[in-house]
C-alpha cells in the first residue's frame, strides 16, 4: 500500500507538472516574436526581464534567455541572473506539494537574479573576461512552430470563440489526441472521486479539475503538428517520463531514508554538508536530482537555506542550449552561480532559515 500511494504521488505530482509546462509553452505560443522588441534597452531592463523569464516554471524561460544571448539581445549578467531565477522542471513539483512557499522562494531568486546580473557584469570588466559576442549564424534554440502553424494555433483561438473549431478536429480525431482526452478525463474522474491527489474536497481539488478542463480545452483547439510536436515529442517524451521516474525515485528514496537509515539524523547532524553537496550536484544540467531536496523539504528533514541553495544553483536544462553555443561561457555562469549560491545559502542557513 505504500508504494501505491507513492506511485500515486509521483503521478499527481507528474500531471501537474504536465498542465503547466502545457499552459507555459501554449502562452509563449501565441506571444511569440515580440519578446525581442521589448527586452531591448538598458541593462536593468535586461536584468529584470531576464530574471522573470528565469522565474516561469520549467525550462522554457532559460531557453528564451539562451536564445537572446546568442542574438546580442541581452549580455553575460543577464544570462546570470536569468539561471539564478530558473529552478527548472522542479519549480512545478514545488508549487504542486508546498506553493506557499514555493511563491515566495520563486520571489527570492527573481530579486537575487537582479542584483546578481549586475555583480556578474562588474566582475568580468574588472577581470577583463571576454564572452563571446553575438553569433550572426544563431538559429533559435527555443521550440517553435513555423508562421503558418502558428498562424493554424491563432485561428483555432479564434474558432473556440465561434465554437467551429470542434467539430473540425472531432470530425479526424487522431489516436494521439483520443489518447489525451481519455487519460485527462480518466484523471479528472480519480481525482473528483478522491482515488487521486487530496482525499477531501477543497481548493487543491478543484484546481486539479479545472486544470484538467483547461487541458482538454488546449487538446481540443490546436493543431496535430502541435499536439505531436509540442506536447507529444517535447513534453511528454522529454520532460514528463523523466519527471515521474525521478519523483518515484526521490519519494522513494526519503521513504526508505525514514523507515530504515534513520535519514533524518543523519542530515541534521551534517546539515553544512548537506548543504554543499545541494549546490555540487545542482550544476549537473538536468532536471530530476534536485528532486530528492524538493523531497527532503516537503518531509521537514531540510530547512528552507537548502533549498534555496539548490534552487539558487541549478537551472534544469537551461544550461544546455549553452553549452552547444559556448563552452567557456556555460562554464562561466555555472561557476559565478556555484560562488553567489552556496554564499547566500550559508548566510541564510547561519541566520537559522
Amino acid at each position: 500500500m505504500e508504494y501505491i500511494s507513492i506511485f500515486k504521488h509521483a503521478l499527481v505530482i507528474s500531471f501537474f507538472v504536465f498542465v503547466m509546462m502545457l499552459l507555459v509553452d501554449f502562452i509563449d505560443l501565441i506571444t511569440n516574436k515580440r519578446i525581442s522588441d521589448i527586452i531591448k534597452g538598458g541593462k536593468l531592463r535586461q536584468y529584470t526581464l531576464s530574471s522573470f523569464f528565469g522565474s516561469i516554471p520549467g525550462c522554457l524561460g532559460a531557453f528564451m534567455n539562451v536564445s537572446l544571448y546568442v542574438r546580442g539581445i541581452i549580455g553575460f549578467g543577464a544570462v546570470v541572473g536569468g539561471m539564478i531565477a530558473t529552478s527548472g522542471d522542479e519549480a512545478f513539483v514545488m508549487l504542486s506539494e508546498f506553493p506557499g512557499t514555493a511563491l515566495i522562494l520563486f520571489a527570492m531568486l527573481f530579486v537575487c537574479g537582479i542584483i546578481f546580473a549586475s555583480i556578474s557584469d562588474i566582475i568580468i570588466d574588472i577581470l577583463g573576461i571576454r564572452t563571446c559576442s553575438k553569433c550572426p549564424d544563431a538559429e533559435c534554440v527555443e521550440c517553435a512552430l513555423d508562421d503558418k502553424n502558428t498562424f493554424s494555433i491563432k485561428t483555432s483561438i479564434r474558432g473556440i470563440l465561434q465554437t467551429g473549431n470542434f467539430s473540425t478536429n472531432f470530425k479526424s480525431l487522431s489516436f494521439t489526441r483520443f489518447l489525451f482526452f481519455v487519460l485527462i478525463l480518466s484523471f479528472a474522474v480519480l481525482v473528483a472521486s478522491g482515488n487521486l491527489g487530496p482525499s477531501s474536497w477543497d481548493w487543491k481539488r478543484i484546481t486539479f479539475i479545472v486544470l484538467s478542463l483547461c487541458t482538454l480545452l488546449i487538446i481540443t483547439i490546436v493543431s496535430e503538428h502541435y499536439l505531436h510536436s509540442h506536447i507529444w515529442e517535447h513534453i511528454i517524451k522529454k520532460h514528463i517520463l523523466r519527471v515521474f521516474l525521478w519523483s518515484f525515485a526521490a519519494l522513494l528514496f526519503v521513504h526508505w531514508g525514514l523507515s530504515y537509515w534513520n535519514i533524518g539524523l543523519l542530515v541534521k547532524q551534517n546539515m553544512w554538508l548537506v548543504l554543499i553537496i545541494s549546490a555540487l550536484i545542482s550544476i549537473i544540467p538536468e532536471s530530476g536530482p534536485h528532486l530528492v531536496f524538493v523531497m527532503m523539504f516537503s518531509q521537514g528533514l531540510i530547512p528552507f537555506s537548502v533549498l534555496f541553495t539548490s534552487s539558487f544553483v541549478q537551472d534544469g536544462h537551461g544550461m544546455l542550449p549553452l553549452l552547444s553555443y559556448s563552452v567557456k561561457d556555460a562554464i562561466l555562469v555555472k561557476v559565478f552561480n556555484l560562488v553567489f549560491g552556496l554564499s547566500v545559502g550559508a548566510i541564510l542557513y547561519i541566520i537559522g532559515f
